[in-house]
C-alpha cells in the first residue's frame, strides 16, 4: 500500500467516526488548510477546537441539492449593495456563502453550545431533506432564523468537477463515507502570524492529536 493510498485511508475511516480531519487544498488556490468535521459529528468541545486550534471561520458546507430544495441562495445575490455587485476574488470565480444562520433554539448563538446546536441541527435538516421528506423554504425558516453565526456554504452542482474548494473537498469525504451531504470547515490559522497556518505547521498539528492530513489533490484523484 502506498503512502498516499495510507493517509487517504486513515483519512476516510476516521471521518466515517465523526473524528476531524486536515485538508489542505492547494497551493495554487487558497494554500490553507482546514480542520473538517462531518457536521452530525459536532459538539461543543468540537467547537471550542474550531475556534481555539483554527481559528478561522466555521462554516457548515451542504450539497446543492440540499441548498436548493430549501432555498438557501448564494448570499452575494441576495445583497442589494454595490460592493456585492462584483467580486475580485483571486483563488476562485465566486464565493460559495450562503446564509448565516442560528437554529431557533439558541440564545445569541455565538456560543459553544449555541453553535454545536444550529450545526447539529443542519444535519438532522440535511438528513431530513436526502430521505425524500416533504422540506422545503417555510420548514426551514420555522427551524432556523437568518442572520445567525453560521455561516452556510453551498457545494458546486457537479463537486469537485465544479469547484475544487474545502467546500467541496469536505462534501466529496462524506459522500465517499456514505454520511449526509454537511460537513464544518474552518481555515487553521497561525497565532504568531495571523497568516495561514504552514503546511509543516498542519502536518505537526495533525501529528500531535492523532489526527489524519490529507492533501486536496489526493482526494481529487481518488474521488472526482
Amino acid at each position: 500500500m502506498s503512502s498516499q493510498t495510507g493517509r487517504l485511508d486513515r483519512a476516510l475511516a476516521a471521518f466515517r467516526a465523526g473524528e476531524p480531519v486536515l485538508i489542505h487544498d492547494f497551493d495554487d488556490r487558497e494554500g490553507e488548510t482546514d480542520l473538517v468535521y462531518p457536521a452530525g459529528a459536532v459538539t461543543p468541545e468540537a467547537v471550542a477546537r474550531l475556534r481555539n486550534d483554527a481559528g478561522g471561520l466555521i462554516c457548515v458546507a451542504v450539497s446543492d441539492a440540499v441548498a436548493d430544495a430549501v432555498g438557501l441562495p448564494f448570499l452575494e445575490d441576495q445583497i442589494d449593495h454595490p460592493a456585492a455587485a462584483s467580486h475580485d476574488l483571486a483563488y476562485d470565480d465566486r464565493s460559495s456563502f450562503s446564509l448565516p444562520v442560528n437554529h431557533r433554539d439558541t440564545f445569541t448563538g455565538i456560543t459553544d453550545d449555541d453553535r454545536a446546536r444550529t450545526i447539529t441541527e443542519l444535519a438532522s435538516m440535511v438528513s431530513t431533506v436526502e430521505a425524500g421528506v416533504d422540506y422545503g423554504a417555510e420548514e426551514f425558516a420555522a427551524e432556523f432564523r437568518a442572520p445567525g453565526h453560521v455561516h452556510v456554504l453551498r457545494g458546486a452542482p457537479d463537486g469537485l468537477a465544479d469547484r475544487l474548494g474545502h467546500t467541496e473537498l469536505g462534501l466529496a469525504m462524506a459522500a465517499e463515507t456514505d454520511q449526509p451531504p454537511a460537513v464544518v470547515v474552518c481555515e487553521m490559522l497561525d497565532d504568531e502570524t495571523g497568516r495561514a497556518l504552514s503546511t509543516e505547521a498542519a502536518r505537526e498539528y495533525a501529528r500531535r492529536n492523532g489526527f489524519p492530513y490529507v492533501e486536496g489533490e489526493e482526494l481529487v484523484e481518488a474521488l472526482r
